[in-house]
């Protein structure tokens, strides 16, 4: 499987990315009750944002997770959280699917971070979910993701963890090992 990146249009995106982060699955993303304007809004403000951008992950030209990477110097989590040079943030949200595909989120994610990691500054993966999001911390482990702490954010309790390109590289091998 094959996936493609490319950069949300907020205006040509909106009515998906309402449909994805509205719906109850995206809790986590605090949007539940956002209008389809209020969504286009928000990934207009990131669009024009120079620390933050969006992206639309494809399958054979199909829509099927949004991605996001931010500076997290620029970013309230840099106040509960020493950010180094060579961090990058990451939000990632796998949109719904009729037919589950084993594996996939952890697919999803591992194109997300080798994307990431294929800039040569970016040393960290800086990523700080909500602290009651297991499942999402299941999956940031077997990326290689190592817990730094629950931190207090203005609009959730968190769970920062970072992922460096060894330890993603090392998260590799081990799959590759028990496969």
């Amino acid at each position: 499987m094959s996936f493609q990146l490319t950069p949300v249009d907020p205006a040509a995106d909106g009515p998906l990315l309402h449909s994805w982060v509205t719906a109850p699955r995206a809790r986590f993303w605090q949007m539940q009750g956002a209008s389809q304007a209020d969504v286009v809004a928000a990934y207009a403000e990131i669009d024009a944002s120079p620390h933050h951008d969006a992206f639309l992950g494809r399958v054979e030209g199909e829509p099927v997770f949004l991605t996001e990477r931010y500076d997290p110097a620029a970013d309230p989590v840099s106040q509960v959280f020493e950010v180094e040079p060579g961090d990058i943030g990451m939000h990632l949200l796998v949109g719904p699917t009729t037919v589950p595909v084993p594996g996939f989120t952890l697919a999803v994610m591992r194109t997300v971070l080798a994307w990431l990691f294929d800039d040569p500054v970016v040393h960290r993966v800086v990523v700080e979910p909500d602290a009651a999001n297991t499942a999402v911390h299941r999956l940031n482990a077997l990326a290689g993701f190592v817990v730094v702490g629950e931190v207090e954010l203005p609009t959730k309790r968190a769970l920062v963890s970072t992922c460096t390109r060894e330890q993603f590289l090392a998260s590799l091998r081990s799959s590759e090992m028990t496969a």
